[in-house]
């Protein structure tokens, strides 16, 4: 599974990184950050779970 996030869309919520922050970070100023395009099968419910929560829909499926 691969994620991408639209960083001109994150509003800075932080539902990303509260939901599996082994995969997304927050920069000084909020807005996400992908620790690990490629996720490992091990957290890839919880970056589903992440996608759906996310309020500005700044998250997405690259390659499931």
């Amino acid at each position: 599974m691969r994620i991408g996030a639209d960083r001109d869309r994150c509003i800075g919520a932080g539902m990303c990184v509260m939901t599996d922050e082994a995969v997304f970070d927050q920069d000084d100023d909020g807005v996400v950050v992908v620790l690990a395009e490629d996720v490992p099968e091990s957290e890839q419910q919880r970056v589903r779970n992440a996608l759906e929560l996310c309020p500005s829909g700044a998250l997405s499926l690259l390659q499931e």
